[in-house]
């Protein structure tokens, strides 16, 4: 049951000037669909080939011998997720339920603003920052690498890739500005609270 590349949810122009058109190729064509090859080859005949990504990342966390694996298919997960987490004309504050949830386990959106800038800021090396639902409750969390926040029990919402290959050929060094700028500007609020909704 090969896992698919799944095609962008937009043009490659569509989120300029912040995220541009050679950065989203470089990532989904190259960096993303490399992952997914890898994970395929690798549970091809096996007894995880039947298994949905999403069961095979919960199956072997944590397992040192499967290490390789489990990167390549977290790897293709968190990206299949977060090009849903932006699009063009987003960013912004949410509205209706998810602002209330925001306000309520947060105390508001601001506080929620500064603990995801700081989670993406402060994830040293590669990783990621998410807004997740723990029981019952928004929480940032960051990750290294590949790992992701299904192998914790918690409901990913959000994600954010701070890996360099997502942001170095816009922002160089700067990580902070590409961070402000995905809050801003891309941040895609209609599929966080779908998620949320579907929680």
């Amino acid at each position: 049951m090969a896992y698919e590349l799944p095609a962008l949810p937009y043009d490659y122009t569509a989120l300029e000037p912040y995220i541009s058109k050679g950065t989203l190729e470089f990532h989904h064509d190259k960096h993303h669909a490399a992952y997914v090859s890898k994970f395929n080859d690798a549970v091809s005949g096996t007894d995880l080939d039947s298994k949905s990504i999403e069961d095979v990342i919960k199956a072997i966390a944590g397992d040192a011998s499967k290490a390789g694996l489990f990167n390549n298919a977290a790897q293709a997960w968190n990206h299949s997720f977060y090009w849903n987490c932006m699009k063009a004309n987003g960013g912004g504050a949410p509205s209706g339920t998810l602002a209330s949830k925001i306000d309520a386990d947060f105390g508001s959106f601001d506080k929620f603003v500064e603990a995801f800038k700081t989670a993406g800021a402060t994830q040293f090396g590669s990783g990621w920052a998410w807004l997740v639902l723990d029981n019952g409750t928004l929480k940032v969390t960051k990750t290294l690498n590949a790992d992701n926040p299904l192998t914790a029990g918690q409901v990913p919402l959000l994600t954010m890739d701070v890996w360099e290959h997502a942001y170095y050929l816009d922002y160089q060094n700067k990580r902070p500005d590409y961070i402000s700028t995905f809050l801003d500007k891309l941040v895609n609020w209609d599929f966080v609270g779908q998620n949320l909704a579907a929680a």
